[in-house]
């Protein structure tokens, strides 16, 4: 077998050289129906929104929580994610829980016997839980998993036999060029073919493409999972990458996601519109659902509108 494709390697040249190793799905047709059973949910770091009426009335029982791998070994970070796998608990939600880089040494990689041990810990400590991320955006290039996805694949093949009841996510990639090169290279470490992939896919949200996603679909089998995804307001960082954004074009970026993005492949299982309510100030990324005065803005009106046409023609959950 020839060694795993460079992460700089074209797109064209990475599923040509797939394609000829027969490791590559082709995608369905654009417009093909949606997944009966799509899974709506909302990725939202404070558990606040849990309460909130507004998200009462959508019905959405599915939410994500980001934390990072050794988040058990803190005190605040096990406040924090006790107070949201709480509340999930409490009201009948089903948390899926993404593991990523550490938040008090961010460059810290473990060993795939660290990152089995800190998982450990942390099952121990929720045990209802079953739905688990590997690592989070995996692949981008701010992230110290960037160059490594033969070790990521070792963190997800020792979790996965750790917890045969639970579903445990390949990765969760982010649409940026290097994503087919990045899971091809994932998929022949990996030994075992994931069953479930995340993706997030904004760029294609908002800028009303399809070409990353479809990407994604072409380059990994079984299903994806959209885990984050949504209509930006607005972007309070440095990041470079021109995308729009105002509450009006988060509303087409939802209306956009939901009427084509999903109807790609029924392999798109879920979605994780991230995120909730807007705190003045206090993010670099806005894609709230609802503002900062607690009022919905249009995007939560066009998902209102979309779960009542899902609910009319199937189930939500799985």
């Amino acid at each position: 077998m020839t060694a795993p494709v460079p992460s700089s390697a074209p797109l064209a040249a990475v599923i040509a050289i797939a394609i000829g190793f027969g490791l590559l799905a082709a995608p369905a047709p654009v417009g093909a129906v949606m997944a009966a059973k799509l899974a709506v949910g909302v990725a939202d770091q404070q558990p606040d929104f849990i309460a909130d009426p507004l998200f009462e009335r959508t019905r959405i029982r599915r939410a994500r929580l980001l934390v990072g791998w050794n988040a058990m070994y803190t005190t605040w970070q096990r406040r924090q994610a006790d107070a949201w796998l709480r509340a999930a608990r409490a009201t009948g939600i089903t948390p899926l829980v993404t593991f990523g880089h550490s938040r008090t040494k961010r460059a810290d990689l473990p060993t795939p016997s660290r990152f089995l041990r800190a998982f450990r810990v942390f099952r121990t400590r929720y045990p209802w839980v079953r739905d688990y991320s590997t690592w989070n955006e995996a692949n981008h290039c701010g992230e110290p998993t960037c160059r490594r996805p033969e070790l990521v694949a070792a963190y997800w093949r020792a979790i996965r036999a750790d917890c045969p009841g639970c579903r445990v996510l390949a990765a969760e990639l982010v649409d940026q060029p290097n994503l087919a090169a990045w899971a091809y290279a994932f998929r022949r470490a990996a030994r075992v073919e994931p069953r479930i992939w995340g993706l997030h896919n904004y760029l294609d949200a908002n800028r009303f493409t399809t070409i990353n996603t479809s990407a994604m679909l072409a380059a990994t089998r079984g299903e994806l999972w959209l885990t984050e995804t949504g209509g930006i307001v607005e972007r309070r960082n440095a990041s470079t990458v021109e995308l729009p954004g105002s509450p009006s074009h988060a509303a087409q970026a939802t209306r956009f996601l939901f009427d084509t993005l999903v109807r790609l492949d029924p392999r798109i299982k879920r979605v994780y519109l991230y995120h909730w309510s807007d705190a003045p100030g206090a993010l670099t990324w806005d894609s709230a659902l609802i503002g900062p005065d607690g009022r919905p803005r249009p995007a939560y009106a066009v998902l209102r509108d979309r779960l009542m046409r899902l609910r009319r023609g199937s189930r939500l959950d799985r």
